[in-house]
């Protein structure tokens, strides 16, 4: 899963798409791909952004839902927390900072 999710980011094309469904989730293909021209002026045809869609959904990055003949696309935030639990960012206390502050004052 993990490989399928880095291979999704890898691409820029794909990050674009993505912070296209940040700004506006439950977008039809139409609609992407219209964003896609004129806010980034990527000329991509329905078939190609429909790939990297299904990229992404590999990737559990975008849902699709069909309601009648549209089929929508909202960004599933959860693999990414799941690489931020895999991967922790350290805790950083007032002691750390302080000490670190403290041996840089002292050094000429």
């Amino acid at each position: 899963m993990a490989d399928d999710l880095f291979k999704a980011l890898g691409d820029p094309t794909r990050r674009i798409i993505l912070d296209e469904l940040v700004e506006k989730s439950g977008q039809t293909l139409f609609e992407i791909c219209s964003r896609l021209g004129v806010k980034h002026q990527l000329s991509l045809s329905r078939q190609g952004v429909s790939q990297h869609l299904a990229v992404l959904e590999a990737a559990g990055l975008v849902e699709s839902r069909r309601e009648g003949r549209y089929k929508f696309h909202d960004l599933n935030t959860a693999p990414l927390r799941r690489i931020l639990e895999r991967w922790p960012l350290p805790h950083t206390t007032e002691t750390t900072t302080e000490s670190t502050t403290e041996t840089h004052e002292d050094t000429p």
